[in-house]
């Protein structure tokens, strides 16, 4: 089992074709268990992880960075930084809650501190803020790369309409531009990026990195509409899906497949996506060695054209 890399977007990063979601860390996994499941991640090849500054400041005493200041510790302690593809965000910490120039520049500033780098892999804004334009977020960017502190610059939750104009600003000045959109995407949800903001990556030659990849846990195929109850801080925003006859249907396509590979119906998952047009690498974590198999089974899972299909029409 070892991850094949793949290229995001038209930039010179090569990624695992999974993303390790680091949202965990500091949070339901503590730097211990988060240093396992990152070991073994990287003793299969897996180089692309993702976090942000906001990680985890929901938590009573947290104050946002505790995510991206285990993963910068784990890297001294090992060693591998050239070998890691580090994403964080901008946006959404409490101190830096908004994508003014001045904001994006001090908050990179202390995301490199704390994650002991002097660069950023992939710096995303987290979520748009519409009351700054699209040319100040764009020129405070270009200014990080031209620093040489983020190598390359990518999005996550924006409008259509908001993304092809920081595309077009961005040939239209020769500044850096988007090689990646991170969105809500998943077998359940996928009218949240297919669509208008699917046709902006195909033009701009975007890559793709879905979140929410499993839906919350959903199409990990644990949570049933009847059940038992599964302890899990994310049980919530599963249990949505429990009435939803479409969502009921994907299940069953899953365990359909699942049982015919003999692989876990999250993996199954993540293989749709993967298999999905501009689609680089799904982003899923685990909390612990037990959660990371089934995400790691991806990098041998590659599902046929009557697979996808059952997938797809189960889910439209």
């Amino acid at each position: 089992m070892t991850f094949e890399l793949v290229r995001v977007g038209r930039s010179d990063l090569h990624v695992s074709a999974l993303n390790l979601g680091g949202n965990v860390f500091g949070w339901t996994a503590d730097e211990a268990a988060s240093f396992a499941v990152l070991d073994r991640f990287a003793e299969v090849g897996g180089n692309f992880v993702d976090t942000a500054d906001a990680y985890s400041a929901w938590v009573p005493g947290h104050t946002g960075g505790e995510s991206e200041e285990v993963i910068g510790r784990w890297m001294a302690a090992r060693g591998n930084r050239d070998e890691i593809v580090v994403a964080t965000k901008v946006g959404s910490h409490p101190e830096f809650k908004n994508l003014r120039g001045e904001t994006i520049k001090a908050a990179a500033e202390q995301s490199l501190r704390r994650l002991g780098t002097d660069r950023i892999d992939l710096y995303y804004t987290h979520f748009d803020d519409e009351n700054t334009p699209v040319e100040e977020i764009i020129t405070a960017l270009d200014a990080l790369v031209k620093a040489g502190k983020v190598r390359q610059i990518a999005v996550s939750n924006i409008s259509a309409d908001r993304l092809r104009a920081s595309l077009e600003f961005s040939d239209r000045e020769g500044l850096a531009k988007y090689v990646a959109i991170q969105p809500h995407y998943n077998l359940v949800s996928r009218d949240t990026y297919e669509g208008e903001k699917a046709a902006l990556a195909v033009e701009h030659g975007l890559s793709a990195i879905p979140y929410f990849a499993l839906a919350a846990g959903f199409l990990t195929g644990k949570y049933r509409p009847a059940g038992p109850a599964v302890d899990s801080p994310r049980a919530g925003g599963a249990a949505k899906y429990l009435d939803s006859p479409s969502a009921l249907r994907v299940l069953d396509a899953l365990d359909k497949i699942s049982a015919d590979r003999g692989v876990e119906p999250a993996t199954v998952a993540l293989a749709w996506l993967k298999a999905q047009p501009t689609v680089a690498a799904p982003l899923a974590s685990a909390r612990s060695l037990d959660q990371l198999p089934a995400l790691l089974a991806l990098a041998d899972l590659d599902l046929g054209d009557a697979d996808l299909r059952l997938l797809t029409e189960a889910s439209d």
